[in-house]
């Protein structure tokens, strides 16, 4: 209980600082002012785009997660829980939307508890990937004037060096997965024990779920689903760029998404309020935007991204056995 306290408390006061530090240089009147000037086209197009990718997460996700007898997940189950999985993100502390989204999937299609956790630390890993690839176009393709014309890319190599960075954490995860004593005994030796047993068991978890994918096609298939759940989620981003006369292109688009996902990782409260203003924020900087304009983009595509896959969260909810109180139960049960 004590450690669950502490972590709400780390979670809020990240929150407040990052918060702070957003509204720090911004006139509210211009925040507003450009928010209400929006195009509202684009906006629309912002987030059905950023909707659509909980769908491709479906095509994607009955690819991995499948019965004992190799056979897909009605699609029914698994869009009931994705929706519930990810309004919980967004409502309940601690970043419980996964493990929930486990939960639902357990309770709507009999499959066990550890083949569901399996298949999402799975989805994780192909996220990763993709993410750190589209993170190196971005960098590669943000600033040339022939894709964000008046727009150069600021700190190209403070970001490259995190790119390589994440890169050299990723494919060590890649090792662990490919070499697991190895690894463990590393895990161990470096680790306090705790901690340790905790990787570890990640770790195994991924493994179990890689013998999922049992084919050459299917993999390629998840990659290529992968892809497309983070390059239309990229076009979202692009879109809020238009609709608020941010000339910054595609490769912007990627580049802010990608540190998106890194900035979102460190803790906060529901929502990913805070983190999520503050990434954007800094990452537009890099192109010279002005606070007002890049403050009143990541209030509004924020909310505006928040709201449908919420209110669709809510709606499985009330149509299936899943409840509230089980969901609750779940997460005290999953918190630290």
């Amino acid at each position: 209980m004590r450690n669950r306290a502490l972590a709400g408390l780390i979670g809020v006061g990240i929150t407040v600082a990052l918060l702070a530090w957003v509204l720090r240089d911004v006139s509210f009147g211009e925040v507003w002012h450009a928010a209400r000037s929006a195009d509202v086209f684009w906006i629309v197009a912002a987030v059905l785009l950023a909707t659509s990718t909980f769908v491709l997460r479906l095509f994607r996700w009955r690819l991995i997660l499948r019965t004992a007898e190799d056979r897909p997940l009605p699609t029914a189950a698994l869009w009931h829980s994705i929706a519930i999985g990810f309004m919980a993100n967004n409502i309940l502390p601690f970043r419980a939307g996964e493990l929930l989204r486990a939960f639902a999937v357990t309770r709507l299609g009999g499959v066990p508890i550890t083949t569901a956790l399996s298949s999402l630390l799975l989805e994780r890993l192909f996220d990763a990937v993709t993410i750190i690839t589209l993170l190196f176009v971005g960098l590669l393709s943000a600033g040339d004037p022939r894709v964000d014309p008046g727009r150069r890319l600021r700190g190209r190599r403070v970001a490259t060096r995190t790119a390589m960075l994440v890169g050299v954490l990723l494919g060590a995860c890649v090792v662990g997965l490919a070499f697991p004593k190895l690894a463990d005994g590393v895990i161990h030796r470096l680790a306090p024990a705790r901690l340790a047993d905790r990787v570890v068991g990640m770790l195994d978890g991924v493994r179990s779920g890689l013998g999922a994918l049992r084919s050459p096609s299917r993999i390629a298939a998840v990659t290529l689903w992968s892809a497309a759940v983070w390059l239309v989620n990229g076009l979202s981003f692009y879109a809020g760029f238009k609709a608020f006369k941010i000339v910054v292109g595609f490769g912007g688009a990627l580049l802010q998404q990608s540190l998106l996902v890194l900035g979102i990782a460190v803790p906060s409260t529901p929502g990913f309020f805070g983190p999520f203003e503050a990434a954007i924020k800094a990452v537009l900087a890099l192109f010279g935007v002005d606070s007002n304009a890049a403050v009143s983009f990541a209030l509004t595509y924020h909310f505006t991204t928040f709201l449908p896959i919420t209110l669709l969260g809510l709606w499985s909810l009330a149509r299936t056995p899943v409840s509230l109180k089980g969901l609750r139960e779940a997460s005290a049960a999953t918190a630290p």
